[in-house]
């Protein structure tokens, strides 16, 4: 049997290759992630008539074109987590970092842990796809509170205070109040310019056409901040520009979001336990396909503990002679996005209260008992996580 160990980098990686007794069978050497190096090192590997195991990083999307173009050639692949890999060279005492030696480290590793290590097998292409589109959410939400960042800098210059009056809430920027205000009446400067009379006219005719309730009731107040704010750019052309553009920007983000969220309900709609996690309180029409995109495929976990460590919202046992634990930290070794989105259910059975919900109801008693309020919540969503892999179950 040959290991054979690469380590990924972009564009090109380092491979090393051992016999079964720990031997070096070829010495370490680098290739290109292009189709004639992948052809050659695969044909290499299949002239030697010997099992194989190969091992790399899961290295976020480097280590596609090795593992695309292993998968071809029905050479088995094996994935670890780098932070596996990273304890691991710590045992050393002279720890030497090459690309090279890297690739002799997880070679080594492939011989000893080869018993427990297991092919990779991609997901079905739906839940692929729904990560892909989970990943390009959450860039376009950074962009979108990047480029709202951005705006409340400026409107601190142009119209100081404002957001507390009007928060600066982008979903469905054609309706919402703050982004329509802004974009109609750019600073206070032209607020007092405009008159009590004429600005409290125009606002009417504004918040009627958005959705929110109060607005009516905010006029008088923003014309009093008007009139009693400093503002430092206020008329400055440039300023206003910059101001527009920015409005605009949180606008497309917006809907580029949101554009990305329709897609992944659509998608998500064509699985069957989407109906289970959405049936779930506190689970809505955003949150139902990010936690099942982060998911992926139920069927791979043995069980709602599994779940749970994948979460990183496990408590790892600590105990050591007479010593034992009772009071131990989530371990956070997990897909940090699924805690987020699980937390933010938690968040939502706060506000909605569903008496008859039995998370909700254990999200309770953990806080009447005295648990912090974070304690409370991942507990909450341990149960939430546990309940659903049980209905999942059930049908598939």
């Amino acid at each position: 049997m040959l290991a054979i160990g690469i380590d990924v980098s972009k564009s090109k990686s380092a491979a090393a290759i051992l016999n079964q007794d720990g031997s070096v069978h070829t010495e370490p050497f680098e290739f290109h992630h292009d189709k004639p190096e992948m052809d050659t090192l695969i044909k290499f590997i299949k002239n030697q008539n010997q099992s194989v195991t190969i091992l790399m990083e899961n290295t976020g999307h480097y280590h596609y074109p090795v593992l695309k173009a292993f998968q071809a050639a029905d050479l088995p692949v094996c994935l670890i987590n780098p932070y596996q890999m990273k304890k691991y060279g710590d045992m050393e005492l002279r720890k030497a970092k090459t690309d090279k030696k890297d690739a002799l480290r997880i070679a080594h590793y492939a011989l000893e842990k080869g018993y427990s290590l297991v092919p990779y097998t991609p997901m079905d292409q739906k839940y692929e796809d729904l990560r892909f589109l989970a990943r390009q959410y959450d860039q376009r939400m950074g962009t979108l509170k990047a480029n709202k960042t951005f705006l409340i800098n400026l409107l601190d210059e142009t119209m100081p205070g404002i957001t507390k009056v009007l928060s600066l809430t982008t979903r469905d920027p054609e309706t919402s109040l703050s982004v329509q205000f802004i974009k109609r009446f750019k600073s206070f400067d032209r607020i007092r310019k405009m008159g009590r009379t004429r600005f409290l006219e125009s606002y009417d005719k504004l918040s009627r056409k958005s959705r929110n309730r109060c607005a009516g009731s905010c006029g008088l107040i923003i014309y009093e901040m008007a009139l009693n704010s400093i503002t430092t750019r206020g008329e400055n052309e440039y300023t206003l520009a910059a101001q527009d553009q920015c409005v605009d920007l949180v606008s497309e983000s917006q809907k580029a979001a949101d554009s990305i969220i329709q897609k992944m309900k659509t998608l998500a709609e064509t699985l069957p336990e989407y109906e289970v996690l959405r049936a779930m309180a506190g689970v809505g029409d955003r949150l139902g396909p990010l936690i099942l995109a982060e998911i992926g495929d139920i069927r791979r976990f043995h069980s709602g503990k599994a779940l749970n460590a994948y979460a990183g919202n496990d408590a790892p046992p600590y105990q050591s002679g007479m010593f034992e634990s009772h009071n131990r930290h989530i371990s956070k070794r997990g897909n940090a996005a699924l805690r987020k989105y699980c937390f933010e259910v938690m968040q939502a059975l706060k506000l909605a209260r569903p008496q008859d919900d039995p998370v909700y109801l254990f999200l309770v008693k953990k806080e009447q008992e005295g648990k912090p309020y974070n304690v409370a919540k991942m507990a909450g969503v341990n149960k939430f996580l546990r309940i659903y892999y049980a209905r999942a179950m059930e049908v598939l």
